[in-house]
């Protein structure tokens, strides 16, 4: 009969306690919907501060408003440094063709690009060609001084393959797929011969006595490109519009010798402290045990770094806000963290751990936001045996509606990039990267000069605002740290056996 009563008592202490969970659960919901501060957020980060290229004078007002922003919501906000890089700051870029006609065209130097000077780099047009060897390469780079050269494959076609699958007859999409793959394929072949990537192919140009390098980084998407970074020392390289990049090309090509005219007014700074922006909310209970909410500050420039990593960092911030009006007594601390210089390698979220090895050993879970602006469904355990063990019984309180869509994939692998949840994983801590719905990330906004707030779903960015909020909350309840127990990780297609991922570790300095 004791033993029965027990047994009941305990039973009754378990549902109590489920209750209030789901209360806090509702609470958290309620508030999210009500009050949202989401696009207020996005409006400061994204409209008014702008693109957040590491060392920047950009990013540092982002650092400055993070810390302001947890600050008012009680944190213990800094800004922490953990190295220095290049600063360079974006000016006007403008591309104007002066030759067989005057146009404007649609292009912006590349991130860390030199700058022209004041009147500009006016000069021929010369298409690279495809190469049969390296000495065919060696050979053409003699043609090249004095020249711009447009070293960017030309598509067959400016419209998207989806547009092509629809409207085209099957006999036609499959002659265009024959080409376009074609195309593709010899071009990578014409590449190997220069020893160099689309990225390192300017420094060789330069120093063959080119006075600009054109590029352009079609998304396959019309009017989108990708903007990454310069590695030339002296001479500018833009990135232009595929619609303007395939007319000059067809120009060189049939012998018309169009000029064109660069001008960028990019301004070099020296160099710049970066730093990582950390909000720490004590635990009331277990202040040295952590909770980590993580999502990269810096941004390409090429845009206003919406959906990469706005709807992150937002996310974030808006889940803090929420928890600190219904969750005020949370048993660990909650510390987030907007890393510096991810777009690099990664770089302020391995730095911290590498900084805080105290921090590192107490860390509960990391929780990661790192892939635009869609409602998180994938989940992946990282490697860690046990993860199943927590995550799956944390997600049985969320909404229903939320929790079918999620799909986990336990114990899975840990991560060797990618985003800063590997940055822990491969110190052995519980991180894990919430994956969303794609919106077309990965054309439409991915480093692409259309990355802007415009394409910021705000109610799926609030449904994630919910999930990191109640995942935080119930990590914080959680009774022990979760296992660090990892999976033996399987052979690879040597018979060697695989080895627990190593390979990041923070780069501090550009080395300009």
């Amino acid at each position: 009969m004791k033993s029965f009563g027990l047994a009941f008592m305990l039973l009754s202490s378990s549902a109590i306690f489920a209750q209030n969970k789901d209360a806090v659960v509702a609470a958290i919901v309620q508030e999210a919907q009500a009050n949202s501060q989401l696009e207020n957020y996005a409006f400061e980060l994204v409209d008014m501060i702008g693109p957040r290229l590491v060392g920047s004078p950009q990013m540092q007002q982002a650092h400055d408003w993070v810390v302001k922003q947890y600050t008012a919501l009680g944190a213990d906000a800094r800004n922490e440094p953990y190295g220095e890089w290049r600063s360079w700051e974006r000016g006007t870029s403008t591309v104007t063709m002066t030759y067989p006609r005057i146009k404007s065209l649609e292009g912006t130097q590349l991130a860390f690009s030199p700058m022209t000077k004041e009147k500009g780099v006016e000069a021929e047009v010369v298409a690279m060609p495809l190469f049969s060897s390296q000495a065919d390469f060696q050979s053409w780079l003699k043609t090249v001084k004095g020249k711009i050269v447009l070293i960017g494959m030309n598509p067959i076609s400016g419209r998207s393959d989806a547009n092509w699958k629809e409207s085209a007859s099957a006999q036609g999409y499959e002659k265009y797929q024959v080409l376009k793959n074609g195309q593709l394929k010899q071009w990578e072949l014409s590449m190997t011969y220069t020893g160099s990537t689309r990225r390192t192919l300017p420094f060789a140009l330069e120093t063959a006595g080119a006075v600009g390098v054109i590029d352009s980084y079609w998304t396959e998407l019309p009017g989108l490109t990708r903007i990454f970074d310069a590695k030339s020392k002296q001479i500018p390289v833009f990135n232009i519009a595929l619609e303007d990049y395939s007319l000059l090309h067809r120009m060189a090509v049939r012998g018309v010798k169009p000029r064109i005219l660069l001008q960028g007014k990019s301004k070099e700074l020296g160099t710049a402290k970066t730093y990582n922006s950390i909000a720490e909310i004590k635990g009331k209970e277990k202040p040295n045990e952590y909770v980590v909410l993580s999502a990269h500050l810096d941004s390409w420039d090429g845009a206003s770094g919406a959906t990469d990593n706005a709807t992150g960092v937002i996310t974030m911030m808006e889940a803090v806000r929420i928890l600190r009006k219904v969750y005020p007594e949370n048993k660990r601390t909650i510390l987030v963290g907007n890393w510096g210089s991810e777009e690099q390698g990664l770089n302020g979220s391995s730095a911290f751990v590498e900084d805080h090895p105290d921090i590192a050993k107490n860390i509960q879970v990391v929780w990661n936001q790192d892939n635009g602006t869609g409602r998180i469904v994938r989940i992946g355990g990282s490697g860690f045996e046990k993860a199943y063990e927590y995550i799956g019984r944390w997600l049985q309180y969320l909404p229903e509606e939320f929790r079918n869509e999620i799909q986990t994939s336990f114990p899975g692998m840990p991560g060797t990039g990618g985003s800063d949840h590997s940055s822990f994983v491969q110190k052995g801590i519980p991180a894990f990267g919430l994956s969303s719905t794609s919106w077309d990330y990965g054309k439409l906004t991915w480093h692409t000069n259309r990355d802007t707030y415009d394409k910021i779903v705000f109610d799926e960015v609030k449904q994630n605002a919910i999930i990191v909020a109640v995942l935080t909350y119930l990590a914080c309840e959680e009774p022990e740290l979760v296992s660090r127990e990892k999976i033996v990780l399987p052979v690879d297609k040597t018979g060697k056996q695989m080895a627990w991922p190593t390979n990041l570790q923070s780069k501090r300095t550009s080395g300009n």
